[in-house]
């Protein structure tokens, strides 16, 4: 069955709760399709402030779907849970072609980040026609070779003030796609954890200085996968000071409604 947002159900507690990793926090939250140029549909998510005030918009791009990336890799579920109340930043996820999650299987398959970039095309186009604000390409992993190879060209170029990078590997993405986004000259943040697992903090530096713009983070403790709240709140902190344009810290507590799954 896939699952329907509207199905979370909300209550107030007494006292202000902690935002823990499974928190849910208000959100208008819809299940979307997308329809690529090749004709494929894919299946995601967006979900929008409460309060109907968006101050930037991501259009995030999953992990590896061949190793178990999909919408709901963790750092991008918890963007969606708690972004749009904490910092009115709307979150769209999806999966690519071929990826499959709760919300359902995206048609087609995975094809080497080359096909993909319909599906690139298609996510920034959904957000340009919803009339969404300050949007801005968010990747990790994988999805930070989507965002190297195809966010700096058109029509996604003209369409998004720039991007944020989570854990990028640079396996696909090669020195002409830094070049280009150098080129571009659109911000480029760059989170790189101490141990990630295929580019560590001195030689990320040196890959990115080929773009003058990027901003590198290295952030200490951190492994490839971003695994534990500590690190979680750490790169959506992140994500909101750089889309929002200022130093952002999320709150850890939250005095409102708060969603639960169904049974």
């Amino acid at each position: 069955m896939v699952f329907d947002p509207a199905s979370l159900a909300y209550a107030t507690a007494d006292a202000p709760v902690d935002v823990r990793a499974s928190t849910i926090l208000p959100a208008v939250r819809e299940n979307i399709e997308l329809r690529t140029s090749d004709g494929l549909t894919l299946v995601g998510e967006l979900a929008l402030p409460a309060d109907g005030d968006v101050r930037a918009t991501l259009i995030t791009l999953h992990p590896l779907p061949t190793h178990g990336g999909f919408m709901d890799s963790h750092v991008y579920k918890k963007a969606s849970y708690r972004l749009p109340a904490l910092a009115g930043i709307a979150v769209l996820r999806f999966n690519t072609r071929g990826t499959t999650s709760p919300r359902g299987t995206s048609d087609g398959a995975f094809e080497e980040g080359i096909g993909e970039r319909a599906d690139v095309e298609a996510a920034v186009q959904f957000a340009v026609d919803r009339g969404l604000p300050n949007r801005w390409l968010l990747g990790w992993s994988f999805g930070t070779e989507l965002v190297l190879k195809y966010g700096a060209l058109p029509p996604v170029a003209d369409a998004v003030e720039g991007a944020v990078l989570l854990s990028p590997p640079l396996h696909r993405a090669v020195d002409a796609d830094l070049d280009a986004w150098a080129a571009y000259g659109k911000p480029l943040t760059v989170l790189v954890p101490e141990f990630d697992d295929y580019l560590q903090p001195p030689a990320a530096a040196e890959r990115f200085a080929r773009v003058p713009q990027a901003k590198l983070v290295a952030v200490d403790g951190a492994k490839h996968l971003w695994v534990g709240e500590k690190y979680a709140s750490r790169a959506l902190d992140e994500i909101a000071s750089t889309v929002l344009g200022g130093a952002v810290a999320l709150p850890a507590q939250w005095h409102g409604p708060v969603g639960t799954l169904p049974a």
